[in-house]
């Protein structure tokens, strides 16, 4: 599973890093920015999910791998 960030959807309102910062980011202007390959842990899937539903402009995204 992995997250990514739809940059064009992106408006910057921060939830996904304050939510999962252990899989977001934020750029030199405040837009989310997915840190390293986007690969979701077990353990971390619950805060990408939140991330996912509590994003405002739907800029996030979970990816189901198999």
């Amino acid at each position: 599973m992995k997250v990514q960030i739809n940059p064009k959807l992106c408006q910057g309102h921060g939830r996904c890093y304050d939510l999962a910062p252990g899989l977001f980011g934020d750029d030199d202007e405040g837009y989310g920015q997915v840190l390293g390959d986007g690969t979701v842990t077990p353990e971390a899937e619950h805060h990408a999910r939140l991330a996912v539903l509590n994003c405002p402009e739907h800029a996030v995204e979970l990816l189901e791998e198999g």
